[in-house]
């Protein structure tokens, strides 16, 4: 019996979102933003290609092109694999959105965000937040960068044990605390007991983000960091596997985007750990299972950071390592590649960037798959794997 291996390389975007405008960073449009297309170019600029074999030779460098019109310098093989790129329904460019919909179940509400003021919270939100931190008030309280906030509240954090909360332009709040001054598990129990408030208020995650440090040598996010995630509206892929009887492995946030609703276990860690777990289910999971991963260190360390370079190594860091996995998968896996929304790192602000995303597929030989919809990838793991599914798409198998 056939497995399924769905990857999500968390905001490696390829431009060309035809509602790209409807969105923003710094209150400039999301229009004409490609985190592979113009990392690709700044790489070739400096005189350093980006090196990605596996990933263009399953179809990257054609689905940049497909996607928006933009040949990606030095990404111009011929496709081995299959290749389509997807486009969101949704109206929001953030985790939920893109892995829910990527999963068969677009968001059918607005999420609620909080505004681009000083402070961003209620007092509402503020007061329950020092309830149930037991503080007498609260760090941040704006949009920010979660690196940033972190230095820039570090110190006043260490002193009054006040949490840093922020937010962006997504739907999350996000509570960064020290490890020790505050306490990890004081800081998960915190971020556990506010979710339920703000998902009744449509908000899509509480995140908590410890880190630890000082300030003579600086501050650094731990790998434990955790979202308190609103359940998706109706079953996913997750759920239509489960349901068939099949063993769902989750790597990485996976778990907490779905609440662990239809998932059998989690694997989590920083992408190195991630790697090696994928590569032992490839050796390990049972016939008929679905793994799902999720990569999130593009995004989290160099797509918000703005950090080219750290970006590109980071793409062929996770190229290579593919290429050493994709011999061992079996005849009739089914694995696909691919992004629940962009983070151009060369774009202005520090906010995600709205833009198609890569399909590309390892199991179906070399095939064009064209334009696709999110819930493509979903429908296409089902019919794979031979069972049930009610979650909208079509597949492309």
């Amino acid at each position: 019996m056939a497995r399924a291996f769905l990857i999500v390389i968390d905001s490696v975007g390829i431009g060309g979102a035809p509602d790209a405008g409807q969105f923003f960073n710094d209150d400039v449009p999301d229009t004409g933003a490609n985190t592979v297309g113009h990392i690709a170019q700044v790489r070739a600029d400096a005189g350093t290609p980006l090196q990605l074999p596996t990933l263009d030779g399953l179809g990257l460098g054609a689905a940049v092109t497909l996607a928006s019109g933009l040949a990606a310098t030095g990404l111009n093989a011929q496709p081995a694999g299959a290749w389509g790129a997807a486009t969101q329904v949704s109206n929001g460019k953030d985790t939920p959105s893109g892995h829910w919909e990527l999963a068969g179940v677009p968001v059918p509400w607005e999420w609620h965000v909080f505004p681009k003021t000083d402070p961003a919270f209620p007092p509402e939100v503020t007061a329950l937040i020092c309830k149930l931190a037991g503080t007498e008030g609260i760090l941040g309280n704006r949009h920010a960068s979660g690196t940033q906030v972190i230095d820039d509240e570090g110190p006043a954090h260490l002193k009054s044990g006040w949490p840093i909360c922020y937010t962006s332009v997504d739907s999350v709040l996000q509570i960064a605390a020290h490890e020790e001054v505050f306490g990890r598990e004081r800081l998960m129990k915190l971020c556990a007991d506010l979710a339920p408030t703000l998902h009744a208020m449509k908000l899509g995650r509480v995140i908590a983000r410890p880190f630890t440090g000082d300030v003579k040598s600086g501050f650094q996010r731990t790998e434990y960091r955790r979202d308190f995630a609103i359940a998706p509206p109706s079953d996913t892929i997750c759920d239509a596997v489960h349901k068939a009887g099949h063993p769902v492995h989750a790597i990485g946030k996976i778990g907490d985007i779905f609440s662990m609703r239809g998932i059998d276990d989690l694997r989590k860690g920083r992408d190195l750990a991630l790697m090696g777990h994928l590569r032992d289910l490839v050796d390990t999971a049972a016939d008929g299972a679905l793994v799902f991963a999720n990569f999130v260190e593009f995004d989290s360390e160099y797509g918000h950071r703005r950090d080219v370079d750290g970006y590109a190594r980071h793409l062929e860091w996770f190229d290579a390592e593919l290429g050493k996995i994709l011999p061992h998968l079996a005849v009739d896996d089914l694995l696909i590649i691919t992004a629940d929304h962009g983070n151009d790192p060369t774009w202005t602000g520090t906010d995600h960037t709205r833009e198609r995303v890569p399909v590309l597929v390892h199991g179906l030989g070399a095939k064009q798959l064209g334009h696709l919809a999110f819930t493509d990838v979903g429908a296409s793991v089902a019919a794979h794997l031979n069972i049930p599914y009610t979650g909208e798409g079509r597949s492309f198998l």
